[in-house]
């Protein structure tokens, strides 16, 4: 009976030790991380004393009452909605748009629009360090061409955001172009040939009416990567192209946790930054799931 017991537990415990190899990486880098970082909040603590001072919640009422943060999300809100734009919506159109030419020069170009996304981000700013230069960039140059005023991209707080937004949008742009051509071509030949039977001739009716909808878990998909992604990916131009100025107008949740813990050694309270970034993405993650998955059409 004790034998059959033990069997019966054996067997219970196995497929544990299946996801084992898979859930141990993911505790390690993850949860544990996370639960220290929750734990940290609570603490007033610059990473070199030996004691530790419980706060509780003070660094949090901090942070709401400190205009610096607010600044911060308010840019984090700002970016996001730019680089929506900038790697949903425009490689969205230009991938249909792919789909439409001769197929012999369909391979070019999505070779041509995927280069740039196997350079890292540092290499990225570099490069736009100088297309940025306010005296021989290149991009200046070209609106000095077309008669307009050249531009101070990095140090004008009313450009430098975008600028970012730019470097980032130009980096990624490539593999969300790639998922989304996948998803348009996806969808049945069949279906576009029976939606021309009933008579829909133009390119733009076959987008609206029958690729888009077809095409919503790839949309919803690259949604929520470029959601939960995309403040990841600004803190490497952030950090080499702007370190957050001018005048804090491109400092983000990321940076600013990075700045509070590593650069003011105030460990509590990047860790509070880090709480709440976390929070305020699983809100928004459960918004988008809510909201764009009634509008998505899965097949059966």
């Amino acid at each position: 009976m004790k034998a059959r017991s033990i069997h019966r537990g054996i067997k219970r415990a196995k497929p544990f030790l299946f996801i084992a190899p898979a859930l141990l990486p993911i505790f390690l880098f993850i949860f544990l991380p996370l639960g220290r970082s929750i734990y940290l909040s609570f603490l007033e603590w610059n990473m070199v004393s030996p004691t530790k001072t419980w706060v509780g919640f003070g660094n949090y009422i901090e942070l709401f009452r400190n205009q610096e943060f607010l600044n911060a999300v308010l840019n984090t809100l700002l970016y996001m909605g730019m680089l929506l734009v900038l790697i949903l919506l425009l490689p969205y159109i230009i991938a249909y748009g792919v789909t439409q030419v001769p197929l012999k020069f369909q391979q070019f170009y999505r070779g041509a629009l995927f280069v740039p996304h196997v350079l890292s981000l540092a290499v990225a700013s570099v490069i736009f360090l100088w297309l940025y230069n306010p005296l021989i960039g290149s991009i200046n140059e070209i609106l000095t061409f077309f008669q307009l005023s050249a531009v101070n991209w990095l140090n004008d707080s009313s450009w430098a955001l975008l600028a970012i937004t730019i470097v980032v949008a130009w980096n990624t742009f490539g593999y969300h172009f790639i998922v989304l051509l996948a998803g348009i071509l996806s969808v049945p030949e069949e279906v576009k040939e029976s939606a021309r039977v009933e008579g829909m001739k133009s390119s733009f009716g076959m987008l609206r009416r029958i690729v888009f909808p077809l095409t919503g878990p790839t949309i919803l998909f690259v949604f929520v990567m470029t959601t939960v992604m995309g403040i990841q990916f600004a803190f490497v131009p952030v950090q080499m192209l702007t370190n957050g100025g001018p005048d804090q107008s491109t400092t983000n949740l990321v940076f600013l946790t990075y700045q509070y813990g590593f650069q003011f050694f105030r460990t509590g309270l990047g860790s509070a930054t880090a709480v709440l970034t976390f929070l305020f993405f699983v809100v928004l993650i459960l918004l988008q799931a809510k909201l764009l998955d009634r509008k998505v059409h899965y097949e059966s």
